[in-house]
């Protein structure tokens, strides 16, 4: 791909589009409605990255389609790999000067690819790198679908997790629309069971998702207590844990879409058998189970993390109450791809 071709934010972008998206495009470059479908084909089945390779589309109403539109794939500008096989790959968004990382993570059994949402992120939990950034941008349903459709691994993925910068559930517009695409007949058709959203708890957000998605659902929760996850999360404050457990149990988890609760355990502070138990109690009546994480060291920051003694005890108590409990094996920390290790703030201040 040329250069001068890689982002030209005077034309609309196709790829990230839905179907009824692409019938406007056909309708506005006066193409006949049924190209809409054909549009989807290539961009999603054949995954073309020019206008040119569209073959069942005449040579002049693809140049109609051209003057206007391009197909906004554009691939990763860096690469990072780990001693564990994973990768980080860093994206340029519609502005040049920001950017975003996602990870791509092989296992025995499956191909991961972990996505952002947003560059850098608005809810600025201590743990976090990416919250230490800020917020910069929404990313849109082109940028966030791009880092799926431009990693080399593509075609080996067998799942998605919105586990990467930024809040999902704090840019729903374009979120919806990528996962319409990754499910739809006309788009990729994947099962939503390849599929994971993660939340901090952002409830308009998460209803939403919860009545319009069967994809999985997985919510950063970190504390059974109010104060203490406050503390940690100062999104606590507007949306109480309470609060979305109280709407969790409004929903049946125990057939197709599955619930998680993803739990870093920090030394000294969310790790002791009190907090197992109440735990447990909070989970009481849903279908779910407990992901435990280690804390990964980031600057400025004094928390520590659990050894693996202290985890495995709290995984055995959770267990001992009927809460499906494993710890979770960190990847990529060598090259800051673990969980709450993600940040461009280097990279968008050049």
């Amino acid at each position: 791909m040329k250069t001068e071709d890689r982002l030209r934010p005077n034309k609309g972008r196709l790829l990230g589009m839905t179907l009824n998206e692409l019938k406007a495009v056909a309708s506005h470059v006066s193409l006949p409605g049924y190209t809409a479908k054909q549009l989807a084909d290539w961009l999603y089945k054949k995954k073309v990255t020019s206008i040119d390779e569209m073959t069942n589309i005449s040579v002049v109403k693809r140049r109609l389609l051209a003057e206007q539109y391009e197909i906004g794939a554009i691939p990763p500008s860096e690469a990072a790999n780990s001693s564990d096989g994973t990768v980080k790959y860093l994206f340029t968004t519609g502005d040049e000067n920001r950017s975003v990382e996602s990870v791509y993570i092989p296992s025995k059994d499956r191909s991961t690819l972990c996505v952002s949402s947003q560059v850098g992120c608005k809810m600025n939990c201590l743990f976090c790198m990416t919250g230490k950034q800020g917020f910069s941008a929404q990313l849109t349903a082109n940028e966030i679908l791009n880092q799926i459709q431009s990693v080399p691994e593509n075609e080996m993925l067998t799942n998605i997790v919105f586990m990467g910068m930024g809040e999902p559930f704090d840019n729903t517009d374009e979120l919806f629309k990528v996962l319409e695409i990754l499910t739809a007949p006309y788009g990729y058709a994947w099962s939503p069971k390849r599929i994971t959203v993660s939340t901090i708890g952002i409830i308009p957000g998460l209803k939403r998702f919860l009545n319009e998605s069967s994809c999985h659902l997985a919510i950063s929760l970190h504390s059974p207590y109010h104060e203490e996850r406050l503390s940690l999360m100062p999104v606590e404050k507007a949306y109480p844990i309470d609060s979305v457990i109280d709407l969790l149990h409004s929903y049946d988890f125990s057939h197709q879409r599955r619930i998680s609760f993803e739990y870093i355990l920090f030394e000294g502070i969310n790790d002791s058998e009190r907090h197992a138990k109440d735990l447990a109690r909070l989970l009481k009546g849903i279908s779910c189970r407990v992901n435990l994480i280690h804390f990964h060291t980031i600057p400025g920051v004094k928390l520590k993390s659990s050894n693996e003694r202290k985890m495995e005890l709290f995984r055995d108590l959770l267990n001992a109450n009927r809460i499906t409990c494993t710890i979770r094996t960190s990847r990529g920390e060598d090259i800051f791809a673990a969980c709450g290790m993600l940040s461009t703030a280097k990279n968008n201040k050049k």
